[in-house]
């Protein structure tokens, strides 16, 4: 069995006494370097805020990159904040929902799911169901009476820390605990849906920065339709539409506060190949993620320190003056900052600290240029060279006061003239997020080669990365999404 680890904002929350669970605050799990070693650890993660780039967000997300089990995920806790996904349960569980609650008189009721379970044994198989949908450990599931039709409806579910347990429940929560962390745990059901052969391929024609620009789109669709499918070109007002498809390629930059990212789990719920999955969104956007999974598999990168409020004295030490401060979900170098002096180091700290738990320090490493490799499936797909913006350190030169932005110029080659240890480590990084389509930026110079990042959805814009393969670049990608769709379709694949 996994040994268990309960993760708190205070020890003090967890008043359960559980033979065999550790019980450590989130402060001491995200620092201590011990538990990053531990190669199988079940973390439950029972704090206060899961919210976006707060400690507990950052429990779930470090666990993933450390190898964990984290409960929830880091996809459940995007999952519960989407108002789209929950109603999108409350339809599916609709008939369970209205025989559960017909005996209620009020016009609203809140079911509290307690490791699967529920205090009333009436209520057990709905809160069971909820379970099997939205993998938390402690939920609270909050229904509605629609005035109209009288039925009833769930709207919102939130995520339950260790401090919330009503003393009342206390008694029963520690039983079904116990039960649950000895081993007894219901695994999700899944549903068997007819596959189709249909591609969406989501691009918002206003994104300023886009993954694939127009040509590129049109290249895609043509390939789409040389392989089999009836390709269609959709935009963020098409959301009710996802399950009409059998595959989703995001074609937009990505990011978790960002439509891109409703789209991929509200694909993936439905049973489609999305590419990329929302599970490499929410890692590759986040370089806390990025930092701890290359550490744990040893992938070449510069110096780097995961930086929170008590630990902003090390930078300077470890890593010297000049650094790059970086903001964990920063895309297209936007969030990155070099900093020359300490005043300059304690001023963007204090400005980073505003928006994340965390921050990113890495050592300043200036290069003419980065690699960049294309990665498909484990194997490399392009390889190019972006050469940073004139009198700038940064291969894209932002004014933000004017709202223009500089970039340098690139050249694209044969992966086979890319050197042999820029290809292996980009391909070594990019296999820990899953085989979908990955860009990993790498920096090289004499003393050796540097992983900076993992990017999913990675620019193909006609000209510049296709410059070798030409057509074959898109072909390969959708030869790769029709292989998934048709091997779903072979095995009869469940809709997750």
């Amino acid at each position: 069995m996994i040994p268990a680890l309960v993760v708190v904002s205070d020890p003090r929350d967890w008043q359960l006494d559980v033979p065999d669970v550790r019980v450590v605050s989130a402060h001491e799990y995200l620092t201590d370097a011990r538990f990053a070693e531990e190669p199988r650890l079940k973390v439950v993660n029972l704090c206060r805020s899961l919210g976006y780039q707060r400690s507990g967000y950052y429990v779930s997300l470090l666990a993933e990159a450390r190898g964990h089990k984290p409960l929830p995920s880091i996809g459940t806790v995007q999952d519960l904040k989407s108002q789209s996904l929950i109603l999108q349960a409350s339809d599916e569980l609709d008939a369970l929902i209205q025989r559960d609650l017909a005996p209620i008189q009020s016009d609203r009721f809140e079911l509290s799911v307690y490791f699967g379970r529920n205090v009333a044994k009436s209520h057990d198989g709905l809160a069971a169901a909820l379970s099997r949908m939205f993998h938390a450990p402690l939920m609270r599931a909050h229904f509605k009476r629609r005035e109209k039709t009288g039925r009833w409806v769930m709207n919102r579910i939130d995520a339950l820390d260790a401090a919330a347990i009503p003393e009342p429940h206390r008694d029963f929560v520690l039983e079904v605990a116990r039960d649950y962390f000895g081993g007894r745990y219901v695994p999700p059901r899944r549903k068997v849906t007819r596959p189709r052969f249909d591609l969406a391929i989501l691009r918002d024609p206003s994104d300023p920065e886009p993954a694939s620009d127009d040509r590129a789109v049109r290249k895609f669709v043509k390939a789409g339709e040389s392989v089999g499918f009836a390709v269609e070109v959709i935009g963020r007002d098409d959301f009710a539409r996802v399950p009409e498809f059998d595959a989703l390629f995001i074609r937009d930059t990505t990011s978790i506060n960002h439509y891109t990212y409703r789209f991929a789990r509200r694909a993936r719920a439905s049973g489609l190949v999305v590419l990329d999955e929302p599970d490499s969104i929410l890692k590759c956007t986040n370089k806390v993620y990025l930092a701890e999974v290359l550490a744990k598999a040893k992938v070449p990168t510069t110096r780097t320190v995961i930086v929170h409020r008590r630990k902003v004295a090390a930078i300077e030490r470890e890593l010297g003056l000049p650094c790059v401060l970086k903001q964990p979900d920063g895309a297209f170098s936007a969030g990155v900052i070099k900093v020359d002096t300490r005043e300059e180091l304690e001023r963007e700290l204090d400005r980073l600290f505003e928006k994340s738990s965390l921050v990113i320090a890495q050592e300043f490493k200036p290069t003419p240029f980065d690699w960049r490799i294309g990665v498909l499936d484990g194997q490399p797909l392009y390889a190019c060279r972006y050469y940073m913006a004139r009198a700038h350190w940064q291969i894209i030169k932002r004014d933000e006061a004017r709202g223009t932005k500089l970039e340098g110029k690139w050249d694209t080659l044969p992966v086979e003239q890319a050197p042999t240890q820029v290809v292996r480590a980009a391909l070594k990084a990019a296999s820990l997020y899953g085989d979908g389509l990955f860009g990993v930026d790498v920096k090289a110079d004499d003393a050796g080669v540097y992983v900076i990042e993992v990017n999913e959805n990675p620019s193909i814009d006609a000209g510049v990365e296709d410059a070798v393969l030409k057509d074959e670049l898109y072909l390969r990608v959708m030869r790769f999404l029709m292989a998934r769709v048709e091997q779903r379709s072979r095995a009869g694949a469940p809709r997750d």
